[in-house]
């Protein structure tokens, strides 16, 4: 299957801003792009990259005053393939996990763990270990939070959409991964394009989207806690704890996002 994806956001800026973009396909897709995967700018604008912490491909700019689009286009190969299930895949104790997964263990800025565990242990305590744990706490995010653009808070911390019990896709991947941390399963944080293929389409722009994968049986699987069913065609950004570590962009100074445009389709005759 072949899809196009791309966007184009603008920036304005009162003053030159330093920027931290994180707008690339993933590093782990690059090897299915059927064309180039480039951000373009339509002012003058100097554009370093470079490979962060968790692996993600990030881009350091300076915006010049006034605004700045950077836009990209490209087609993509996907399998067509849902995401996988894998319910005998198991839990790993402590001791036996890599050390650079114990990272996704702990708390982060937006997955509070310390307000959830009492709860989670109480709600996830009898369910049995490994992907039907993982399972029960999707349906349960999924359940708990109702689905609302008007109600999101870029602010809003696991704790807060338990309580709030609405928000947008962010808020269903941090509680779950909050959840699944609480309950001693490594997770974290995905965010890419996921259009609508494979399922009927929804009357509402398009827009980037956020899940979250766990580690199970020695492996990083998808789990989806808004849609809680395997989807077709996600092209992955960046991972990482939470919604701060792979933030879109990240400035540095006054920026206001004055536009924001995103598509993601399935070509059927490419």
């Amino acid at each position: 299957m072949r899809i196009r994806a791309g966007f184009t956001l603008g920036y304005q800026c009162y003053a030159s801003t330093p920027m931290l973009l994180m707008l690339d396909v993933h590093p782990s897709r690059r090897v299915d792009l059927l064309t180039e995967q480039t951000l373009s700018f339509d002012q003058p604008v100097s554009a370093r990259s470079y490979t962060d912490g968790f692996g993600n491909s990030c881009t350091r700019i300076v915006a010049p005053p006034g605004t700045t689009h950077v836009s990209t286009s490209f087609d993509i190969y996907d399998s067509g393939q849902p995401d996988d299930v894998a319910w005998n895949a198991p839990q790993h104790e402590i001791q036996d996990l890599p050390d650079e997964v114990l990272v996704y263990l702990l708390g982060s800025r937006y997955c509070d763990t310390d307000k959830l565990a009492s709860f989670a242990w109480a709600q996830f305590g009898s369910t049995p270990p490994g992907w039907g744990r993982v399972q029960a706490i999707c349906d349960f995010a999924h359940n708990r939070i109702a689905f609302n653009y008007q109600n999101a808070d870029s602010t809003r911390s696991a704790f807060g959409g338990f309580n709030d019990q609405t928000g947008v896709c962010r808020d269903f991947a941090h509680l779950a991964i909050t959840l699944c941390r609480c309950m001693n399963i490594p997770a974290r944080y995905c965010t890419g394009y996921l259009g609508d293929i494979g399922v009927p389409p929804v009357d509402a722009p398009m827009d980037f989207s956020a899940w979250f994968q766990a580690y199970l049986g020695g492996h990083w699987y998808t789990f989806d806690a808004r849609h809680n069913f395997p989807r077709i065609g996600r092209i992955l950004m960046a991972t990482g704890r939470d919604a701060t570590d792979v933030a879109l962009s990240t400035n540095f100074g006054s920026a206001i996002l004055s536009h924001f445009e995103v598509t993601t389709f399935e070509l059927r005759n490419g």
